[in-house]
């Protein structure tokens, strides 16, 4: 006999703030829970925008904010959710008032959110599902792309070596500040010493822009985009306006401006690393609250 259970994952990002509500099924052992989604919502409210610029939340996105966290309810009640958790990353844990707006936020909404370090947002994402992907005998660097910040894992045969979060993200880099440069150096330096005398060495790679540039490219489920793919993408992607990337590649108008630094990002990852393909398996923070819900992992 299946026993169906409905658990919900909200993801405040730094570009935008997502819903996940999935169906947990499970035999009557209980073991071996399959992992359904039923519903996704994405609202673009760029919190990023407000906080790497002026340092705090703005009145208005606060306000978006509770208006989204009282429709969020409201979807989780429709659909029968038994059990949910809210996690901010980097827009809110690096907001002045962010505290405050989180307390506001419950206090309008009684939606608790939880501000998350770099460190325990990797390692809830690291928490999904990727036996499909890895392969024992290889070497994988890891890649979430964010909004604020990156966050980088090396594991090899099924076990971490070693992680870092940069804060350097997609709505970072919109704007050109000279201390990036040096963040990026220091990516660059980290990635080369971590992995030098590594073999077989594999990106994995997860966030909402290698997500959309693998859904572009055509391929299916499980195969990787090659470097050079990547190169001719970000060249393909730099050639075209703004404007035309949201009419040709349908792009939301949220996603067609940061797609081209995320993509700078991986690929390079990729170069830094020495890796020749990168791997997409579609996953994300709300996909890794999900499953954290259900093994009682908070």
């Amino acid at each position: 006999m299946l026993k169906i259970e409905k658990l919900a994952g909200i993801d405040i990002g730094s570009n935008a703030v997502r819903l996940l509500v999935a169906n947990v099924i499970t035999e009557e052992n209980g073991e071996n829970p399959s992992f359904q989604k039923s519903a996704l919502v994405r609202v673009p409210i760029r919190l990023g925008a407000d906080t790497f610029i002026n340092g705090i939340i703005s009145e208005e996105n606060k306000l978006r904010m509770i208006k989204a966290m009282k429709a969020f309810k409201l979807l989780m009640e429709v659909h029968g959710v038994q059990k949910y958790k809210a996690c901010a990353t980097s827009a809110m844990r690096e907001a002045k008032n962010g505290n405050e707006v989180v307390q506001e936020i419950y206090e309008k909404t009684s939606v608790e959110i939880d501000i998350i370090n770099g460190q325990k947002e990797a390692k809830i994402i690291f928490s999904t599902d990727l036996s499909h992907i890895i392969e024992v005998h290889k070497t994988y660097l890891y890649v979430d792309v964010g909004g604020g910040s990156t966050e980088i894992t090396i594991f090899s045969k099924g076990k971490i070596i070693t992680s870092k979060s940069f804060k350097i993200g997609t709505v970072r880099l919109l704007d050109d500040k000279k201390e990036f440069r040096r963040i990026w150096q220091n990516i660059e330096t980290w990635i080369k010493e971590n992995t030098k005398g590594l073999k077989n060495i594999n990106v994995i790679g997860s966030g909402g822009n290698i997500n959309k540039i693998f859904k572009l490219s055509g391929k299916p489920m499980g195969t990787a985009l090659s470097l050079t793919y990547m190169k001719d993408y970000l060249a393909f992607l730099s050639k075209m306006t703004y404007e035309d990337r949201i009419r040709k590649l349908d792009l939301n108008p949220d996603r067609a401006d940061v797609i081209i630094p995320a993509t700078k990002i991986y690929l390079s990852a990729m170069e830094w690393s020495g890796a020749k393909k990168i791997y997409v398996p579609k996953i994300g923070l709300a996909d890794g609250i999900v499953k954290s819900l259900y093994f009682n992992k908070f």
